[in-house]
């Protein structure tokens, strides 16, 4: 599986990132290229720590049940809900926000899997830094493919 901690995984990230322009047009969902930068950089925040989304009742109920879709090698199905306080629904400045992601990546490569939350996910509970490095990074692939890079 692929993960957030190994630099061969993350450069190949970076470098789609790159590849990353304005007017890209999603193939699924309603956030626009820079949008989705935000998006992303907002969970990247909650899995470093940074931010502290409560938990929601569902997540509480299923979300322990439910967890390995998280981390597990099946692709996230296109237009699943996400957290609530990381939908970005503003403009959004495109280099900006593609800086912003890039600096937040380079710093959870930096600090590694021993710096990574011990908060739990909104949605799917207590993650292991294995399973927050993993998941990290098939969200991240996920928003890249839904914009063709």
């Amino acid at each position: 599986m692929k993960t957030m901690y190994n630099q061969a995984h993350v450069k190949e990230l970076m470098n789609r990132i790159e590849n990353l322009n304005p007017s890209l047009q999603p193939k699924w969902g309603k956030m626009n290229v820079a949008q989705m930068l935000a998006h992303c950089s907002a969970f990247q925040d909650i899995a470093m720590g940074n931010s502290f989304p409560p938990r929601g009742l569902l997540g509480i109920l299923i979300g322990r049940f439910v967890k390995p879709m998280f981390y597990n090698a099946k692709p996230p199905a296109r237009n699943m809900s996400t957290i609530p306080s990381i939908i970005i629904a503003d403009d959004r400045d495109f280099e900006v926000e593609k800086e912003n992601l890039k600096a937040k990546i380079v710093q959870l490569q930096k600090d590694g899997p021993a710096k990574i939350t011990t908060h739990p996910h909104p949605f799917f509970g207590k993650l292991t830094a294995e399973q927050w490095g993993i998941g990290l990074h098939k969200h991240l692939d996920h928003h890249l493919k839904q914009f063709g890079v």
